[in-house]
């Protein structure tokens, strides 16, 4: 019979500019890269060539609940441009490690009012995205 691992959502670490996030949403966050480590072109006679590509720009993505005390935090660094450092750690098994120690918002949160309490997502473009 195969292992059984677990998963805690708990043993995720968003910290922005050296504030450590809280009240995340149903998503919590999600790293990505921009575009893909290595390209390939294949020449008329069939000849394939790869080559490494070295952006460095990635999008990490944060969900908080719309009651999370560092909304309107992130609300102004997106106001103001702010160029902070962002690191996302999984503590799990594999741990895991996303850094970026330049990153701005793209914008503050979209706004979104109803019956019931809802999210707010927090989209940072990474200046040099490390996925670890």
């Amino acid at each position: 019979m195969a292992e059984v691992k677990t998963y805690d959502a708990k043993d995720i670490a968003v910290i922005v500019g050296g504030v450590y996030l809280t009240g995340f949403g149903e998503d919590l966050v999600t790293v990505a890269k921009d575009e893909e480590n290595w390209s390939v072109s294949v020449g008329a006679q069939g000849d394939v060539v790869r080559s490494k590509v070295n952006n460095p720009l990635g999008t990490i993505t944060v969900t908080l609940q719309i009651s999370s005390p560092q909304c309107s935090f992130l609300d102004k660094l997106a106001n103001g441009g702010t160029l902070v450092p962002v690191s996302v750690v999984y503590n799990g098994t594999p741990k895991e490690t996303n850094t970026a120690t330049q990153a701005f918002l793209k914008k503050p949160a979209d706004r979104e009012y109803g019956s019931e309490a809802g999210e707010r997502e927090y989209e940072f473009q990474c200046l040099d995205l490390a996925m670890n």
